[in-house]
């Protein structure tokens, strides 16, 4: 099992852990929700709770709950600029659809 970046995103998140001051890595997970059932949900993490998983790469630590890395098995996570807007994509293998608003997705 294993969840990834992107050079991008790993720029990304070095940079902004650098200018909060504080910060172990990001916490990856999913949460129910939407209209195709589970969201993502990111966020940047202060410490490593025991039960977590870890996953180090590009000098940045992925933190996952064990609850969630089923879902997110093989996950890469991305940075993209598109136009003006810019974020995390989550390019997920184990995705079967995504709702047409593109908040949620099924397994």
């Amino acid at each position: 099992m294993s969840v990834g970046l992107t050079e991008a995103a790993a720029r990304h998140i070095t940079r902004y852990i650098a200018r909060r001051g504080k910060g172990v890595g990001v916490r990856l997970g999913v949460k129910t929700t939407g209209c195709s059932g589970l969201a993502y949900k990111i966020e940047f993490a202060d410490e490593v709770n025991p039960e977590d998983m870890v996953f180090e790469q590009l000098g940045v630590k992925i933190i996952v709950d064990p609850k969630s890395l089923p879902y997110i098995d093989g996950t890469q996570l991305d940075f993209v600029r598109e136009g003006l807007n810019e974020g995390f994509k989550f390019n997920n293998p184990n995705e079967r659809d995504r709702c047409g608003c593109g908040e949620s997705f099924r397994i």
